[in-house]
């Protein structure tokens, strides 16, 4: 008896639903390990070894050939190289949801888009009407976004008392978050445009359009090909870590190779005869070669790249940027209290109170829907988990503010962000409780 035809047939949704599970459980993990990573910064900044751990990232690091060099301090290609594979990875994962997804429906989509607008424009607003014409008023869009990881993690614990309607919203609006956010940083935190490597870069991103309308699929070249781009933006005055997300969104989403020609070359292949074929012309070893192409290309580049890229980015890139960008030394620092108390303000209440807000109005213009599960009482308790703001906050407080006033603002953040995971956490717990339910 075929053992297959003793399972229950397999659906569409199962092949949309594994890869978000999968890349939740990451996340979930990934938010432990970068807590861990956040104290261990903020350990050895307060230790005999401060001055020599937060001198090892601002030492130059690069590469030299012959009269041309490209040197940077080891933070910078922290937060501007390998954090450019952490938004690609969450513009891969955007671009999954909306294409194959349950976002691929517009006005679906449209809640946590909304969400996510009101969610940076509330804070900004909040932050500048606290701080006014201060010197840290250039630092708005450190309040905006929300740290995926963080927000994901907390509701790992929490478990299947959780609805995946909430997980999928706070996902999405995490997502959309950090693409405003880091587009935000293009425009607003941006150095002098050099026209000439923008425009070598617009150029990268044609040619990666046109080979990939060619039928190359080497992701070899491709990131040869990003590589380059990265470069040609980095000296642009334009952020570069925006070459990530325009890349991720550039990345197919539908697979090469169909499920039926993927059998129908398997079956070549099972149809051989056990036997020596070690030479390169047989007809089998061509068959086989083929299976290994079919095999590989019936993954959707986006899922076969998430796949390979997530796990980096959640357990060593991520880890490595709160390392070395967490570190507060608290002894000694010049405390700006009104410019913290406005961070952390900006983050637990104008957070979700702007999510609230611009996801009722979006429901009432019936610009977008709200799914059943996800009842009002529900998506304001889990707002309140945006307000952790972590990887992105200090990604560009590193940006927006001078170095003297760095220390105050990182102790806004990194308070902003306990209060919002107490509060979100107590909430949701009281809202899910079996008695409750």
């Amino acid at each position: 008896m075929n053992d297959s035809l003793s399972r229950l047939p397999r659906e569409p949704a199962d092949r949309l639903t594994k890869p978000f599970m999968r890349f939740l459980r990451i996340e979930a993990t990934a938010g432990i390990i970068l807590l861990l990573s956040t104290l261990l910064a903020l350990g050895l900044a307060n230790t005999a070894w401060s001055s020599s751990f937060l001198a090892f990232w601002e030492m130059p690091a690069g590469v030299r050939l012959g009269d041309i060099g490209i040197y940077r301090s080891l933070k910078h290609w922290i937060n501007d190289g390998l954090m450019t594979f952490f938004f690609f990875v969450i513009a891969l994962e955007l671009k999954r949801e909306l294409v194959l997804g349950e976002l691929r429906n517009p006005r679906m989509a449209a809640l946590p888009v909304a969400a996510a607008l009101g969610g940076m424009a509330a804070p900004a607003g909040i932050y500048l009407l606290l701080v006014g014409g201060g010197p840290g008023a250039s630092g708005w869009g450190t309040v905006m976004s929300t740290d995926t990881a963080f927000v994901i993690g907390c509701l790992a614990l929490l478990g299947s008392r959780v609805p995946g309607s909430l997980r999928l919203f706070l996902l999405s609006l995490a997502i959309f978050d950090d693409i405003g956010a880091i587009l935000i940083v293009a425009v607003g935190y941006g150095e002098p445009l050099n026209w000439v490597a923008l425009g070598t870069g617009g150029l990268g991103f044609a040619f990666v359009a046109g080979i990939a309308l060619l039928g190359i699929r080497s992701i070899p070249v491709y990131f040869a090909m990003g590589s380059a781009i990265w470069l040609a933006f980095d000296a642009s005055g334009v952020h570069a870590t925006l070459v990530g997300v325009i890349l991720g969104l550039m990345t197919p989403a539908r697979r090469w190779v169909s499920e039926i020609r993927l059998h129908a070359i398997l079956d070549r292949v099972i149809a051989h005869p056990p036997g020596d074929h070690r030479s390169r012309d047989t007809a089998a070893r061509s068959d086989l070669h083929r299976a290994g192409v079919a095999t590989r290309e019936a993954v959707s580049p986006i899922e076969r790249l998430e796949i390979a890229l997530h796990p980096w980015v959640a357990f060593a890139i991520m880890p490595l940027f709160a390392v070395s960008n967490a570190g507060i030394p608290i002894e000694d620092a010049n405390f700006d209290v009104p410019l913290t108390i406005a961070i952390v303000v900006a983050f637990v209440v104008g957070k979700p109170a702007g999510i609230v807000l611009f996801s009722f109005l979006a429901v009432k213009l019936r610009l977008a829907s709200r799914p059943e599960q996800l009842s009002w009482s529900l998506l304001a308790a889990g707002s309140l988990l945006t307000g952790i703001g972590f990887t992105m906050a200090l990604f560009i407080a590193e940006l927006a503010f001078e170095p003297e006033l760095l220390i105050p603002v990182k102790l806004g953040v990194l308070g902003a962000s306990v209060i919002s995971a107490a509060l979100g956490f107590m909430a949701l717990t009281l809202l899910t409780s079996p008695n409750r339910r």
